[in-house]
C-alpha cells in the first residue's frame, strides 16, 4: 500500500460557521471532529428563510466578523497544551469589522450583528455542531501550490476553511481519488474516509470570496469545476481521538474509489 508522509502544517477552527476563524498551535479531534469546529452559528431570520442558517452565500459580509474560543484543550497559536485538558470553556469571542470585541453572551451582539449584515438574525449555540456531521476537513499544500500554478494568481487556502492542511509528499491533487478506507494519522489522531458524507469535498461558492470577504474570484470555482470535478480537499472523520499539534508528523494511506459494478 502506498504511504505518504509529512506534517501538519497548519490547524484551523471555524467556531462560528461562515465568520472568519482562527489558526491554532493544537487541538483534540474527536467524535465531534475537531473540537468547538463550527460549534456556533447566525440563524437567518428572513420571512421565507425558515431558520436556516445564515452563511457566506446569503451575506458575504460575515466573513468582515472572525471568532475565537478561549478553550481548555485547543489552544490558539503560541500556547502550551495541558495533559488531560478538557472541552471548550464558554461561548466564543467575535470581533466586529471595526475592531469592536463581543462576547457570545453580550446582550448587543445580536442587535450588532444585525445592523452590520443587514437582515434579522438570531444566535444558535450547538456544541458539534458541523455542515456534514462530525467531520473534519483536510487539504494538502501540494494541491493548494499547483491550483494557485494553475491559476497564475495567489491563493490563500484560508479560501477552502479547512482544519487541518497537510504538507505531504503525495502528488497534487492526489486526494480527489481517495476513497472509502483511506486513512490519515496525524500527531496522536486518526481520521478515515468512511463512505457517506466523506471522501473528496465537492466546493460551493464560499471559496470563490477571498477569507476577508472583500472581493470575489469566480473564476476559481469555474476552474474548480472544468478541471477538477469542483473537488478540494477530503472530508473524514475521527476514528481515532487524540490531540494534534501544528509540525506533528502526518501519513496518508490512500484506498481508489471502488469502481461501479459491473452488469449485463
Amino acid at each position: 500500500m502506498t504511504v505518504y508522509r509529512g506534517r501538519v502544517q497548519r490547524i484551523l477552527r471555524w467556531p462560528v460557521k461562515s465568520l472568519r476563524g482562527e489558526e491554532l498551535e493544537g487541538a483534540r479531534l474527536d467524535e465531534r471532529g475537531l473540537a468547538g469546529d463550527r460549534a456556533y452559528s447566525l440563524v437567518d431570520g428572513r420571512e421565507h428563510h425558515g431558520g436556516k442558517v445564515l452563511t457566506v452565500r446569503q451575506r458575504a459580509e460575515m466573513l468582515h466578523w472572525s471568532g475565537a474560543l478561549p478553550a481548555a484543550d485547543i489552544l490558539p497559536a503560541g500556547t502550551d497544551i495541558p495533559a488531560g485538558a478538557g472541552g471548550t470553556a464558554g461561548g466564543p469571542v467575535l470581533t466586529a469589522p471595526d475592531g469592536t470585541v463581543w462576547h457570545w453572551d453580550d446582550p448587543g451582539l445580536t442587535a450588532a450583528l444585525r445592523e452590520s449584515l443587514g437582515v434579522p438574525l438570531s444566535l444558535r449555540a450547538a456544541d458539534g455542531q458541523q455542515d456534514r456531521g462530525p467531520t473534519v476537513l483536510v487539504t494538502c499544500e501540494a494541491s493548494r501550490a499547483a491550483l494557485e500554478e494553475e491559476l497564475g494568481a495567489p491563493l490563500d487556502v484560508l479560501r477552502f476553511r479547512p482544519n487541518l492542511h497537510l504538507d505531504l509528499d503525495a502528488p497534487a491533487f492526489a486526494e480527489e481519488d481517495w476513497g472509502p478506507g483511506t486513512v490519515i494519522t496525524a500527531g496522536e489522531t486518526e481520521l478515515t474516509v468512511t463512505g457517506p458524507h466523506t471522501g473528496p469535498c465537492i466546493r460551493c461558492a464560499v471559496p470563490s470570496w477571498d477569507p476577508h470577504g472583500r472581493e470575489r474570484w469566480p473564476e476559481l470555482q469555474k476552474w474548480l469545476i472544468a478541471e477538477h470535478a469542483n473537488k478540494f480537499g477530503v472530508i473524514m472523520r475521527v476514528t481515532r481521538p487524540g490531540i494534534v499539534r501544528r509540525d506533528d508528523p502526518a501519513t496518508a494511506s490512500p484506498v481508489p474509489p471502488q469502481a461501479p459494478a459491473g452488469g449485463s
